[in-house]
């Protein structure tokens, strides 16, 4: 799974309309989050012992109340190089962003046969800051930040899916419009839901498995994303989640994180690491469909890998820490096959990112 890389802005689908207008902070910001990729991928079994393996579907209750942290960080370098030369433009941007989401679960819905339910979720943005820097004056990196300040206090809902996929959000269509922050809240979302998406016939120590998945919305057609994901070991949860006895100051019910019984506070341990690449080799048609439809072409390369390790909880299959690291690398151009102008743009991107379950607060 996981999350987090955590982490962009600008839709690559305009780029298709306005190539000249084109920046590196826009590039760059438009980099897929890691974290989002990793919890989507489909996955595929290798044989492991059916009696030794575990179900780790996260099992939600009607008023149960969860709060994540989640921090991120992302740096990039690179240069755009278009027919209209731009001497102040940034060529280094870096983003940290810090977040607080309370979730109360509002509804769920078992299904009959015992599998993973269909649940209903409240997210709040109880703490949404975030630093932008810019080797020169970017516009847009202003922008970005109020964007993240304005996520303070928002609440709007969605579904998890018995398959981990999330669905029907409503009250942030004006948030979800703007690619600035629409990676950043669908991310740790796609990562609370992450472990629903662990293979059904279930998995145990040792066992690994693997998916690939395309990557849309990026100037280059073809792009995989591919992960293998590895059973470890189970551990003690990570210490931040383990008061288990803990209730939110207005009284609504919760659930621990972790069992009472400190014996029983164990986690899995899933380690999975991840590449991007082109399966037709760089040689091949890169273009689009939607750049075509616009009179573009677009050649070049785009790569990249990571790794991440999730804790889950084996009482009661919740997400209770994940961190993960992961980098990019992007040589690519877009032409107008009327004009022959160009844009190119080469860069690098590293991130880091980590979600943790936080305690609840004391009742006074």
């Amino acid at each position: 799974m996981t999350l987090l890389c955590r982490h962009p802005c600008v839709s690559v689908q305009n780029m298709a309309n306005k190539p000249r207008e084109l920046t590196h902070s826009a590039t760059s910001k438009r980099v897929m989050t890691f974290a989002t990729a990793v919890a989507l991928v489909s996955v595929s079994l290798y044989a492991a012992p059916a009696a030794e393996r575990i179900h780790l579907a996260p099992r939600f209750v009607a008023g149960q109340i969860l709060r994540y942290q989640i921090e991120t960080h992302t740096s990039t370098t690179g240069k755009a190089t278009t027919p209209i030369v731009d001497p102040e433009a940034a060529t280094k941007f870096a983003q940290t962003a810090t977040l607080i989401v309370r979730l109360d679960v509002l509804d769920v819905k078992p299904n009959p046969d015992g599998s993973t339910a269909r649940v209903r979720l409240r997210a709040t943005y109880e703490k949404s800051d975030a630093i932008i820097e810019s080797d020169a004056y970017d516009p847009s990196a202003a922008a970005l930040q109020e964007q993240y300040e304005k996520l303070q206090g928002r609440a709007f809902q969605f579904t998890i899916e018995p398959d981990g996929k999330v669905t029907d959000l409503s009250g942030i269509d004006d948030i979800l419009a703007n690619p600035s922050t629409s990676g950043a809240v669908q991310s740790w979302m796609e990562g609370v839901a992450s472990a629903a998406k662990f293979p059904k016939e279930g998995i145990a120590i040792a066992q690994k498995w693997t998916g690939d998945r395309p990557l849309h919305s990026t100037p280059l057609a073809g792009l995989t994303f591919r992960t293998e994901s590895t059973y470890t070991r189970d551990e003690s949860c990570p210490t931040t989640a383990a008061r288990t006895d803990d209730v939110v100051s207005d009284g609504a019910a919760t659930m621990p994180a972790v069992p009472s019984d400190p014996t029983a506070a164990v986690c899995a341990l899933i380690l999975t690491k991840f590449r991007i690449f082109r399966p037709g080799g760089d040689d091949s048609d890169a273009t689009p469909e939607g750049y075509l439809h616009n009179g573009l072409r677009t050649a070049g390369t785009w790569t990249g890998s990571g790794e991440s390790l999730d804790d889950i909880s084996l009482a009661n299959g919740m997400l209770v820490r994940s961190t993960q690291t992961g980098h990019q690398d992007m040589d690519f151009e877009i032409a107008s096959a009327a004009s022959g102008s160009k844009m190119k743009y080469a860069g690098h991107v590293d991130s880091q990112s980590e979600i943790v379950l936080l305690p609840n607060e004391r009742q006074p």
